[in-house]
């Protein structure tokens, strides 16, 4: 969530000993089984692996950065067989990768695991931060691409208004998926350049003082809906084909009372919805060109940052409740952690009183929102689910020293077919 305010023990633990721990909501991270390889552990991260200026990931890895490492050290950790980072910044040459997997994950961290190697990864073009040489904040100018941010911040701000996606350069906040197994590229669709008007039923803003659409036509049938971009990566696991569906929506806010942020994030958590449900969609055509959605009896894992809490905080609610309920989407147990259980209810003494139960929060961020529900990792009816949880430890444990390098924190889910 890139808001400018801004759970090890053996697999064959008893199964009673892991359900009583989680009901305490500090059920450890169990490691995954060698002898079971049509298991497969999925999660979602929001690494805050970002910088204001183009190359600056890369400069940063470079110079050893101590954000970096404890987040492989988590990786290293959990171990996940599948896992989407978001926030990481994207460069064409993928030198942030490289140096992410060699200098980071490769390396034993201190609180960490043993080195932890993916053979496989994707990771493409995002709409942030790429110039869109429209005037999208209605301030009147078209912010230059070369703008940069003046003491204030207010040039960047300009140019990451005017971009597709807000980002202050191409590529800042982007999405890296890595995977144990081996990612069928050549079948991976991307919706980054699908126009949010072709929509059915799109959320479109509207002046609240006329009544009127607050972006002219011209412009409403330019715009494009994802803010980064939306991902069906093909994974051929022991257990199967997996589409891993994977996205990081705008943050409901940093608008104005024309609700231009949460209505895009509603309907990019809609996206995958339509692409779930049967039916003919001639509109739903991926940068290739192919349209229709989701094959009917394909399994799937949607993963990332949604940037929308089912009951508290800025957004439409309805959005991410209804894929939460939509019939492909497993019911199961929400991941849990006893850190956000701490976390929240510090917040709540202090008059920050949500609606949602605490231990189901995965991620601060900050006096003003508080801790919310944000990270999903939601698997498709099909899967047997072996537990889940948020790497989200308590202040008092070892691990925390760890878990801090990001304001919102890893979710992990075990299957298998």
């Amino acid at each position: 969530m890139h808001i400018r305010l801004r759970s090890l023990v053996p697999a064959l633990v008893p199964t009673l000993a892991l359900i009583l721990s989680a009901c305490a909501g500090t059920a450890p991270v169990p490691t995954p089984a060698a002898d079971m390889p049509a298991r497969l552990r999925v999660a979602t991260y929001n690494t805050s692996l970002y910088a204001e200026a183009e190359g600056g990931l890369v400069a940063r890895l470079q110079a050893g950065d101590a954000g970096a490492r404890k987040i492989a050290a988590v990786l290293q950790r959990v171990r996940p067989d599948l896992v989407l980072l978001n926030e990481f910044d994207y460069d064409p040459a993928h030198r942030a990768a490289d140096l992410f997997q060699r200098e980071y994950l490769e390396r034993a961290q201190p609180g960490g695991g043993e080195p932890l190697r993916y053979p496989y990864r994707y990771l493409a073009e995002v709409n942030t931060g790429v110039p869109s040489g429209l005037d999208l904040d209605r301030n009147g100018t078209v912010a230059a691409p070369e703008a940069l941010a003046d003491g204030n911040g207010n040039a960047g701000r300009d140019r990451g208004n005017d971009a597709w996606g807000y980002g202050l350069h191409p590529g800042q906040y982007g999405m890296l998926v890595l995977s144990r197994h081996p990612i069928d590229i050549d079948q991976v669709r991307s919706f980054r350049l699908l126009r949010w008007a072709t929509m059915p039923g799109a959320r479109r803003p509207l002046d609240p003082a006329t009544g009127a659409p607050w972006h002219a036509d011209a412009v409403w049938r330019q715009l494009r809906l994802s803010s980064k971009s939306h991902w069906d990566v093909p994974v051929r696991t022991p257990g199967g084909t997996v589409h891993f569906l994977v996205s990081h929506p705008t943050p409901p806010v940093f608008d104005g009372p024309e609700d231009r942020n949460g209505a895009r994030n509603a309907d990019e958590i809609r996206l995958w919805q339509e692409y779930l449900t049967p039916g003919d969609k001639p509109w739903l055509c991926d940068d290739a060109g192919r349209c229709g959605g989701l094959a009917a009896d394909a399994r799937f894992v949607i993963a990332g940052d949604l940037n929308n809490d089912p009951v508290d905080g800025d957004g439409h609610h309805e959005a991410i409740v209804g894929l939460l309920e939509h019939p492909r989407v497993l019911r199961m147990a929400t991941p849990r952690s006893a850190g956000g259980a701490e976390t929240a209810r510090a917040y709540a003494a202090k008059g920050i009183v949500h609606r949602g139960a605490p231990e189901h929060v995965t991620g601060d961020f900050g006096p003003r929102a508080g801790a919310m529900r944000l990270d999903y990792v939601l698997p498709s009816t099909g899967f047997v689910l072996h537990g889940q949880g948020v790497f989200w430890p308590a202040s008092g444990e070892p691990d925390a020293a760890i878990a801090d390098a990001s304001d919102h924190h890893l979710v992990w889910v075990d299957l298998e077919p």
